[in-house]
């Protein structure tokens, strides 16, 4: 029996590689012939990078600005002149100094960088994956990263972060990296807001961020002067675009500034690391995350995964650190039953500093269930 484990990270416990690697040992101690294919995948957010070197992508190590302008190492994964840039990694929330927010003056800046230097390193093709980003300039900083000038009345530059979008009064692309006029750059995202007003950047995802109401407020205005910048620089209206309000406005600039797509993330990494190649022959498919709930049924992992391999006939299971799901709420997604480590561990802290572990227990359960000969017979039936 051939079973394909795609599963995405456990957050806070074990990445999509290791959930893959655990799940794999506990299908094989209880079903030994069965033979496993491990294809771990992500959204377009964090996690992205690790899919894509689990893939057989190259990592490319570049040294960039975090979110609050101290120098990180990250990287960038390369394969076929294609790069896959994930904004978590540099500016993401888990990027900020102490976990202490800065919704005021964190920056894209450092996704910027790591977009440049794939294309001088001959990249065509930018894979651009942008959740988890920790702050809201709108993708101010990542344009200027790449050449752009925001200048203020007085011909001075603007400074790093969405409150000081305040105080710009134009937009110089003269400079702008040579390479995007031949670059094409996609955009992994699964949101849907613009970029101003009451559903945008700010309103929706600045509290999280840790705007508080006057911030918001600030960054909204400051938002709304970025958008009317870019408009006469570039001649294109996106702030009200689905999906400029992604990742603190970073889609927006994506899409007015380097003339990128968006396209769900879900389906754009399953592509990326080719999990539908690996469905045929298969009698089973493992996804999985962290957490199984309302979201996960609207564009996240799992149940990409799911619909995926439906689309291929092929019966589908869910391992979790817990699930909030009923089976009746599953179903539709074409999960047909989900295990979480819960069940083994109901402490949550214990579940999930001996996640691994508890992991393998549940694929063996898995097994029993869905691999073995019993299973086979059961299911036959």
């Amino acid at each position: 029996m051939r079973v394909v484990v795609a599963p995405d990270k456990f957050k806070g416990s074990l990445t999509a590689p290791e959930v893959a690697a655990r799940v794999a040992a506990g299908l094989t101690r209880a079903a030994p012939g069965v033979e496993v294919v491990q294809v771990p995948v992500a959204d377009g957010g964090d996690g992205t990078l690790e899919a894509a070197v689990s893939a057989g992508y190259r990592r490319v190590p570049v040294r960039a600005e975090g979110p609050t302008g101290e120098p990180v190492d990250t990287a960038y994964a390369e394969g076929d002149g294609v790069a896959v840039v994930e904004l978590a990694d540099v500016s993401g929330l888990h990027r900020l100094p102490g976990s202490r927010p800065a919704p005021l003056t964190a920056s894209s800046y450092g996704t910027g960088q790591v977009i440049g230097a794939a294309l001088d390193a001959g990249c065509r093709r930018i894979v651009l994956g942008i959740g988890g980003s920790a702050g809201t300039d709108g993708g101010a900083g990542m344009v200027q990263a790449l050449g752009g000038r925001l200048v203020d009345a007085g011909d001075g530059e603007v400074g790093r972060g969405g409150a000081a979008l305040a105080a710009v009064g134009s937009l110089d692309l003269a400079g702008l990296h040579p390479a995007l006029r031949q670059a094409e750059v996609v955009v992994a995202s699964d949101v849907d807001n613009p970029l101003l007003g009451p559903r945008g950047a700010a309103a929706v995802y600045g509290p999280q961020k840790g705007a508080s109401p006057a911030d918001v407020v600030e960054l909204d205005a400051a938002l709304a002067r970025w958008a009317d910048a870019v408009q006469r620089a570039t001649g294109i209206d996106a702030a009200g675009t689905p999906g400029a309000g992604a990742a603190g406005g970073v889609g927006f600039a994506a899409l007015a500034v380097l003339g990128a797509r968006l396209e769900p993330g879900i389906d754009l990494i399953l592509d990326l690391v080719r999990f539908r190649e690996a469905l045929p022959g298969a009698r089973l498919v493992i996804t999985g995350e962290g957490s199984l709930d309302a979201q996960t049924l609207h564009g996240k992992a799992p149940a990409g995964v799911a619909a995926a391999a439906r689309s291929a006939g092929i019966p589908v299971v869910a391992v979790a650190g817990r699930s909030l799901l009923s089976p009746a709420e599953l179903e539709p997604a074409g999960i047909l039953a989900a295990y979480a480590l819960t069940d083994l561990e109901p402490d949550p802290a214990r579940s999930m500093t001996e996640a691994g572990p508890l992991l393998e227990r549940l694929a063996a359960r898995v097994a029993i269930d869905w691999v073995t000969d019993d299973a086979k017979e059961t299911t036959s039936r």
